[in-house]
């Protein structure tokens, strides 16, 4: 009994040697519990699909827990030829993702046979991926969103850390899921010019960052269409604090200080 305890403990162990994050073992009873938990971690991404292909939306923040210790990360990424990926969650399982997807890319091209892999291929394997870590019970602690153009179809979707998926007109993940999700039912249409998506991204940021405290007001941009992919320079948005709700925002709330 004492030696099937023991080795289930050294191979709970052993299966998390290549990763970046702690495991803490303790016991409980005569079982071992595994707690891990993500530590520099970005905010909400949000995209839509626009008249000629995808928008997709980030700031560039990495929060230590509560502190704002990086302000130059970029969480949106270009993945093949067709593809453009955005992550919210655990940087360094971000960047794990992303080894995972050269290695699909690269054996790909390996085939030398004229065709590539698409956004919904793409997205279809990293449903695969998340699910499987799951599975492990050893996540990626990350919600991914997979837009991208190919033979004039666009396509956007997105996965969750544990596998939950689906596709969409627009999608949004991390806060964006409550605050920036009601914005674009209200003002997204199928014929949106390039312009006016932005915009609308811009408001929906513009929200995330009066609403979220892990948000910064440093943000990029980026599309795909079926040119290829273009990202934005960093930028700021205007914004304005001097709403009455920001100066006393617990007045009439019972029982606040």
């Amino acid at each position: 009994m004492e030696s099937n305890q023991s080795n289930q403990h050294n191979s709970l162990l052993a299966s998390e040697a290549d990763s970046q994050r702690t495991l803490y073992p303790y016991v409980t009873g005569t079982s071992v519990v595994a707690i891990k938990y993500p530590y520099v971690t970005g905010t909400s991404v949000v995209a839509i699909k626009y008249k000629d292909g995808i928008l997709m939306a980030s700031d560039m923040g990495g929060s230590y827990g509560s502190t704002l210790r990086y302000k130059s990360v970029e969480r949106i990424k270009p993945v093949g030829k067709h593809s453009l990926l955005g992550a919210s969650g655990e940087i360094s399982d971000f960047q794990e993702i992303l080894r995972y997807l050269d290695e699909l890319i690269l054996y790909d091209n390996m085939w030398d046979d004229g065709n590539s892999l698409g956004p919904k291929e793409v997205h279809s394997y990293l449903t695969r991926v998340m699910y499987n870590r799951r599975n492990k019970f050893n996540p990626l602690w990350n919600s991914l969103i997979l837009g991208g153009v190919k033979n004039g179809h666009k396509y956007l979707g997105m996965v969750s850390m544990i596998g939950v998926n689906f596709e969409d007109d627009h999608v949004a993940t991390g806060f964006g899921n409550h605050l920036a999700r009601p914005i674009l039912r209200d003002e997204w249409h199928e014929n949106l010019s390039f312009e006016d998506g932005v915009k609308l991204l811009e408001k929906c940021m513009r929200v995330l960052l009066y609403r979220d405290r892990s948000a910064i007001n440093k943000l990029q941009i980026a599309k795909i269409t079926e040119e290829g992919v273009t990202v934005s320079q960093p930028y700021s948005l205007k914004t304005f604090w001097g709403f009455s709700a920001f100066q006393n925002p617990t007045v009439g709330a019972e029982g606040s200080w």
